[in-house]
């Protein structure tokens, strides 16, 4: 394509645009990108790096502590940097349909898999601590949140697609896929938000009952790395679905920085945590630790009684 744009009645002919859709051009002054901005070269390569970083480790820790229930961290660390390589492209060719769609349908749905290795956590530890400690089994929690992680992605997947295939189209309405997205964050965020609900009554349970008495050297620290975590993919939830509410032209949607902030950011700290507190390290011991605390317990009953 010639380097020469030219506007007709101040915007640019339908067959300018789908070559720039097509192609990879450079920034073109009084011409938006689909972002309302021009994606940072330095942010996309930076959080390449991150994501790079966090999915090697995690792979690696999975093999060496044979955790394979811990593969969904590094899936999702590896939707991320696909998503992040969309906006890395996006840097270079800010028009190009399809580093926008590469990285709209990655980005949306990643924290999913993070959810998931949450959940599958918080039943380690009603394994761990007793059913005792939980009003659910942690097959339930399993099945329930899982379920509703896959239908979650499932809808977010579909509604970005079909938005940001409507984005890339003359006169194209995204408001029905938009409005899909909302529906799958939502329903994502509910979901978290009974996951939580049902975690603070774990917590409530096992200090009603010392179940955590004798474990600050194994579990505690788990636990507290979990509540981190959901706490940044709660955030981010919360962004998302504000930002998608206000629209494709809204301020959140349109301003860069909040994007790095609220959303790269919070899912770097969500799955890096597990980096530094893997349950490879925390959760083999655990098993035996309470089992010795339980057995000193009824030691000691014995001998009182």
């Amino acid at each position: 394509m010639s380097e020469t744009i030219v506007f007709v009645n101040g915007t640019l002919p339908f067959e300018v645009r789908e070559q720039l859709r097509r192609g990879c051009h450079a920034a073109i002054e009084g011409f938006p990108s689909p972002y309302g901005y021009n994606p940072s070269l330095a942010a996309g390569v930076v959080f390449l790096v991150v994501f790079g970083f966090t999915m090697i480790g995690h792979i690696a820790q999975m093999v060496w502590k044979r955790t394979w229930w811990t593969a969904v961290f590094w899936v999702g660390s590896l939707t991320e940097l696909i998503g992040w390589a969309g906006r890395t492209w996006s840097a270079e060719c800010p028009y190009n349909t399809n580093a926008f769609l590469m990285q709209i349908t990655t980005l949306i749905i990643a924290p999913t898999f993070y959810t998931a290795g949450v959940y599958i956590l918080l039943g380690r530890f009603i394994q761990i601590l007793g059913r005792e400690s939980s009003v659910l089994s942690p097959k339930v929690y399993l099945w329930i949140f899982v379920t509703c992680d896959i239908i979650s992605l499932v809808v977010q997947a579909i509604g970005g697609a079909m938005a940001s295939s409507a984005a890339s189209k003359e006169n194209g309405n995204t408001t029905p896929g938009t409005n899909i997205m909302v529906a799958g964050i939502i329903f994502q965020m509910a979901s978290i938000t009974i996951f939580v609900l049902c975690a603070a009554d774990f917590v409530r349970r096992t200090l009603r009952r010392n179940l955590l008495q004798s474990m600050t050297g194994s579990i505690v620290p788990l636990l507290g790395a979990m509540i981190f975590s959901v706490i940044c993919i709660y955030i981010r939830s919360i962004y998302r679905t504000i930002e998608l509410l206000e629209g494709w032209s809204g301020y959140l949607i349109t301003t860069e920085r909040f994007f790095y902030a609220l959303d790269g950011a919070m899912m770097v700290l969500a799955v890096a945590v597990f980096n530094i507190l893997h349950p490879g390290w925390f959760l083999p011991g655990a098993r035996e630790t309470f089992r010795r605390k339980v057995e000193g317990d009824v030691g000691l009953f014995h001998e009182l009684h």
